[in-house]
């Protein structure tokens, strides 16, 4: 409970002065400093402790069982790694993007899957955190901070991922309720969460995403709500990832969130606030298969040297070393952009489909220089290249991501025509 205190004073302390990692510095004439915070150092240290000490050697129980990491989770929540964005008012630290990738980092190196177990409850509270009322806010986001419990955010299902606009689960107005039915798929968290955000379709077909569909809070008690088996992933096996099915769920309107009708716009809005959270998750699992593949070639020896020594190996490293400094930079990039109040879609974008990207050849890279050593379980490098992938594909794939880079690549240069 005393690293708890702490690391509450410290959000505390950030609300007076709102952290900034690109900001002015006194006597600099480039304006520009690359040092994080005193409160950052410390919100960094405590989480990369806890990986170090909690998550790594769990890590393999967890990813060989696909058991759900409630001991871990559990833990973090006391130590107030969890919920860190949610508001003092509610009971969180009211920490920001940026604080939150650092310390989403430091939880990936020691392992993707219980991070991403981890941080879920930061993809469900985003939409409720663009269009929730104070009221929602208090009861759904109190319960994250009350307790170690879990929320999940409902949006894909067996017939659309990426393409929002095909989804199929309805929700109908019967007086002053709402009713739900339909079907979602791949889930993280839905067979252990307390409430969910769905989106359905409240509208008829045809009619524009941006007016077709209305976000719920839905609670996971309710008649009607059905969790379905786990999944067993490539990957990520510590992330509880499910399908859903909502027959006949009655939900009061008081659920509703925001305003009938924009619940995709919610929905959208809330990947802004954690595309830089998965992005700082693949830079903590590149920074994993760099360090363990550089002790591993200073050990390993080959013609009378440790492996380092070779420029085929020391090239690799140097290119793991590259794509996570950069992967690095425009992750916290796009975090400070909605730190500062600034829209960030843009750079999130690239700070997710880079980081993923870098990510899986970094992790492909480790198994490369392990060798036969690599592709054996006994080994850590195997499990980050299963973990790997799924970076590339979920909050939306490489290929989403560069629709919308494009599109803001066009929409620009539209503008310095016109």
């Amino acid at each position: 409970m005393a690293a708890l205190t702490r690391i509450a004073c410290l959000g505390l302390q950030r609300q007076a002065s709102i952290t900034r990692l690109f900001s002015t510095s006194p006597g600099v004439s480039s304006g520009l400093s690359f040092e994080l915070t005193p409160e950052q150092n410390e919100y960094q240290q405590m989480a990369r402790k806890f990986a170090k000490e909690v998550i790594i050697p769990a890590a393999p129980h967890y990813d060989q069982t696909g058991e759900y990491p409630w001991d871990i989770v559990k833990q973090a929540w006391e130590l107030g790694l969890m919920n860190t964005g949610v508001s003092p008012e509610c009971g969180g630290l009211g920490l920001g993007i940026l604080d939150d990738c650092i310390i989403a980092e430091e939880l990936a190196y020691g392992c993707t899957g219980i991070m991403t177990a981890m941080s879920a409850n930061g993809l469900a509270c985003a939409p409720v955190s663009v269009a929730g009322n104070t009221k929602q806010k208090k009861k759904y986001f109190g319960r994250l901070t009350e307790a170690p419990i879990m929320a999940a955010y409902c949006v894909t299902e067996p017939g659309a991922g990426s393409d929002v606009n095909g989804l199929k689960t309805k929700a109908v107005k019967k007086g002053n309720d709402w009713v739900i039915n339909g079907n979602k798929m791949w889930i993280t968290n839905g067979g252990v969460a307390n409430w969910y955000f769905v989106l359905a379709r409240t509208a008829e077909a045809g009619v524009p995403a941006s007016q077709a569909f209305t976000g719920f809070i839905v609670d996971a008690d309710l008649p009607g709500v059905t969790p379905g088996r786990k999944e067993w992933m490539m990957g990520q096996r510590a992330s509880n990832t499910v399908g859903v099915t909502f027959e006949d769920v009655v939900v009061p309107q008081e659920n509703v969130l925001g305003e009938p009708g924009k619940g995709f716009l919610y929905a959208m809005a809330a990947f802004d606030r954690t595309r830089p959270g998965v992005a700082a998750g693949a830079v903590g699992l590149a920074k994993r298969a760099l360090d363990e593949s550089t002790k591993y070639s200073l050990e390993r020896k080959t013609f009378d040297t440790p492996i380092i020594n070779h420029q085929a190996v020391g090239f690799m490293l140097a290119d793991m070393a590259i794509g996570l400094e950069t992967s690095r930079l425009i992750t916290y990039k796009s975090a400070l952009e909605i730190d500062e109040g600034r829209r960030n879609t843009y750079y999130a974008s690239i700070a997710k489909a880079y980081a993923s990207e870098v990510a899986n050849k970094s992790a492909a890279d480790a198994v490369q220089i392990f060798g036969g050593n690599g592709y054996n379980r006994e080994y850590p490098v195997e499990k980050l290249m299963r973990d790997a992938k799924i970076f590339m594909i979920y909050e939306g794939t490489s290929q989403t991501q560069r629709i919308v880079i494009s599109r803001f690549i066009a929409e620009a240069a539209k503008k310095m025509q016109a």
